[in-house]
């Protein structure tokens, strides 16, 4: 064995977070066993070890039940948080909302400050879907994580798509200083929300057209 293998890995931990039904579990076990596993709503929560290959950092995942019951529960979980993944059912528009809602409380509490954000669009393969751009605009990413390194990224836990990336970039987050990533957000804006650019670079210009 190398000095590689033998190095002991740190453990960081990520909340899931999201409104029941967005697919948080289901995304969990996808990601770690390559299958999609039947679930039922958690109550309570699901805890996971992930091994990634991002300088031998592990994450320790808690999926924490969504119904409402149990969102008042969150906040127990928060101290420890070295970043969030907050699950948005991106079909389900008529909860749209209701998600806003619950990930702008979330953001607001003191010991989430400053901690990293990927909001990860989940049902992408599902007709009718909100694409990441629109979900971004609706949730109003810009305003709620200003100060705050945040992504938006289109999966599905369905068919795997996206979930790869979406956990790669929260531990690119967690280990890279917020002035580091002001680039990347730039980037980010202009493939996410090319909307508001469009608007941002009319206005800049003189007309609106």
């Amino acid at each position: 064995m190398g000095t590689h293998s033998t190095k002991p890995q740190r453990q960081a931990h990520v909340l899931m977070l999201g409104l029941d039904g967005s697919g948080k579990t289901t995304m969990l076990y996808k990601l770690k066993f390559n299958e999609r596993v039947w679930t039922v709503q958690t109550v309570g929560f699901n805890v996971e070890n992930l091994d990634t290959d991002r300088n031998c950092l592990a994450l320790t995942l808690w999926d924490i039940g969504g119904q409402r019951k149990m969102r008042p529960y969150w906040k127990h979980f928060y101290p420890d948080a070295a970043g969030v993944l907050f699950v948005v059912d991106s079909w389900e528009q008529k909860r749209i909302e209701e998600a806003r809602k619950e990930l702008h409380r979330t953001l607001r509490n003191e010991s989430l400050r400053g901690i990293p954000l990927v909001v990860l669009a989940n049902k992408q393969d599902l007709v009718g879907a909100l694409s990441a751009g629109a979900l971004c605009e609706k949730l109003e990413l810009r305003r709620v994580c200003e100060g705050r390194a945040w992504f938006i990224q289109p999966c599905s836990a369905a068919t795997g798509m996206g979930l790869t990336e979406g956990f790669r970039k929260i531990v690119y987050l967690m280990k890279t200083p917020l002035r580091q990533t002001k680039e990347d957000i730039k980037i980010k804006m202009q493939l996410n929300c090319p909307s508001l650019f469009r608007i941002k670079k009319a206005l800049a210009c003189g007309h609106t057209s």
